[in-house]
């Protein structure tokens, strides 16, 4: 959909969820501007349907099975440039917002977005600019302010531990509940227990004791100066 021709922008919706999908789908042809051209429940099917079709957008859920929206995302920039991905999903944290962002996404929506919002998110990134909420901006903002308070000193990462494991693993230390690990990253209490799930069984820890204890080992966190 451009300025110039008034061209209804050509889209496709990829959700797991059929209720979803076919809502999303009804809910955008009572809209103008917008034409559904096909709906995926997979990720692998967005990726196909985007071949056969060349839509002008994908509005791309993030977690589907056999491929998730990150991984089709990335496959379509790569592979078919002329479509560009907004993603519409129920997830706003960081695990979720900044890998889709780095695949290629140019659009970010949560699923409380209204039909106008998401056709305004469709003509953003048609014209060259981002389609994201108000509350993806805000997130961002405060992602590249988060410098400048003073980063946490790099450390090497331990036993195949991932930076956010290990960011998690330094939080625990530091005597902080799950819920105050998941306000502190700005991810949800379920990302933080499966981070927690993953470390326990990477170093091999049974309990949060073990792991305040093996993060001192590890030279992760300092003891309180005497």
């Amino acid at each position: 959909m451009t300025e110039e021709s008034g061209t209804p922008a050509r889209v496709v919706v990829a959700d797991d969820q059929t209720v979803v999908r076919e809502g999303i789908v009804m809910l955008l042809g009572l809209l103008p501007g917008v034409e559904v051209v096909g709906a995926a429940g997979d990720g692998e099917e967005a990726v196909k349907l985007v071949a056969e079709l060349a839509p002008d957008v994908v509005l791309m859920d993030l977690r589907m099975p056999r491929c998730d929206g990150v991984e089709a995302t990335r496959r379509i920039r790569s592979e078919y440039p002329g479509t560009q991905v907004v993603v519409l999903t129920t997830f706003a944290d960081d695990d979720s917002l900044f890998p889709a962002l780095r695949a290629g996404a140019r659009g970010y929506l949560t699923k409380d977005a209204g039909g106008e919002e998401i056709v305004r998110a469709v003509r953003s990134v048609l014209c060259g600019d981002a389609g994201l909420s108000p509350s993806i901006q805000r997130r961002l903002l405060e992602r590249l302010s988060e410098p400048e308070r003073g980063a946490r000193p790099a450390v090497e990462a331990p036993d195949g531990l991932t930076a956010r494991e290990t960011e998690v693993l330094v939080l625990i230390a530091e005597g902080l509940t799950n819920q105050e690990i998941a306000r502190r990253l700005h991810v949800s209490t379920a990302t933080v227990k499966t981070h927690i799930n993953n470390l326990f069984a990477k170093t091999g820890l049974k309990d949060r004791a073990q792991a305040v204890r093996y993060a001192y080992a590890k030279g992760l966190v300092r003891p309180p100066s005497q």
